[in-house]
């Protein structure tokens, strides 16, 4: 009797839980690069379970070389993308309506790292160089500064040679380029891993030059915020990880380990994650998850300043709202 009994109990649990997952509302994230520290707010979301208190059934989709997240949630494979906002305007005035629903970062971490031996001392010197550029969508930060400057991305001795820099450092440690993009957070510490001296180096942060554009926002489908409870969806999304977001702050350690533990490729390493998740919260430090008009403002400006061929042509309309976060952070 006594086992039959809990036999009951046990499969009542059971279908419990199957029913809890089955009412939980699904939601896809796709990132905008691999599992790193760069997005540990939403590992340890997902980790401390903050999602599922909010009834989300959240699955993260890691991203690559090859992973433009626009064209992801485009075809249908995503409900929310990270992305970058010079990124995600262009994608927008190219047809694919993208709203900024949260802003997690309020800083900029990229950046352009230079040999001092190249010559280079300052924006002025790049004249000539040959300059390792990201593409995918990364490359219009790059050619928002270029046109400040007024320097022709075309080659020559008044220009810089582009070269479509790989994910990776190899064309500075090979001195191919004078400078290549990096980011605070990971490829700059690639290059001193690699043996390269931090006095042997000079950076440019974008931030420093008055050309910082924002970084890893949270957007969606603009059709999609018509609908009351996908809007619901994201609002319990959006309060969940940035609750993940000031955990990740406030204990990068615990932070950096959760995502190794979601790295299924077992690239990452743990100094480097644990590094990275304290450069991270330097740029995540200072927001709520609600976009800074100010912020989104500039940014805007810098793509718009592209002389005869700039990243975007008009003022975006409709590019974000604060329709979500007004609700998440009630």
């Amino acid at each position: 009797m006594k086992k039959t009994i809990a036999c009951t109990l046990l499969a009542s649990a059971f279908s419990l839980a199957a029913f809890q997952a089955e009412a939980a509302d699904k939601v896809t994230l796709q990132l905008k690069w691999v599992t790193q520290a760069q997005f540990g707010g939403y590992y340890v979301a997902k980790d401390k379970g903050f999602y599922e208190e909010e009834g989300l059934d959240v699955e993260i989709k890691p991203g690559g070389p090859d992973s433009a997240p626009a064209q992801v949630i485009a075809g249908g494979g995503a409900d929310v993308i990270v992305d970058w906002m010079p990124s995600a305007l262009a994608a927008r005035e190219k047809g694919v309506p993208l709203v900024n629903i949260a802003q997690p970062f309020k800083s900029s971490g990229m950046m352009l790292t230079c040999l001092k031996e190249s010559g280079v001392k300052g924006p002025e010197d790049f004249k000539g160089k040959t300059l390792g550029v990201w593409f995918f969508g990364n490359e219009y930060p790059f050619l928002s500064w270029m046109a400040h400057l007024k320097i022709p991305t075309t080659g020559g001795p008044d220009g810089v040679t582009v070269l479509k820099q790989g994910f990776n450092v190899d064309p500075l440690i090979q001195k191919q380029a004078a400078c290549i993009s990096t980011m605070t957070y990971n490829e700059y510490w690639q290059v001193i891993d690699a043996g390269i001296k931090p006095e042997d180096l000079i950076t440019f942060k974008y931030e420093d030059q008055g050309v910082a554009t924002l970084e890893d926002g949270l957007y969606v489908l603009e059709d999609k915020l018509k609908d009351p409870a996908f809007k619901e969806k994201m609002v319990k999304f959006v309060r969940a990880s940035m609750k993940g977001w000031k955990y990740a702050e406030e204990n990068p350690d615990e932070a950096a380990d959760i995502v190794l533990e979601n790295d299924s490729t077992g690239a990452q390493t743990e100094a480097h994650q644990k590094r990275m998740m304290g450069e991270i919260a330097k740029l995540t430090a200072g927001s709520n998850g609600a976009l800074d008009e100010a912020d989104y403002k500039r940014t805007v400006a810098s793509l718009l300043a592209g002389g005869s061929d700039p990243v975007i042509s008009k003022e975006p309309e409709g590019a974000w709202t604060h329709e979500v976060t007004d609700e998440a952070l009630k």
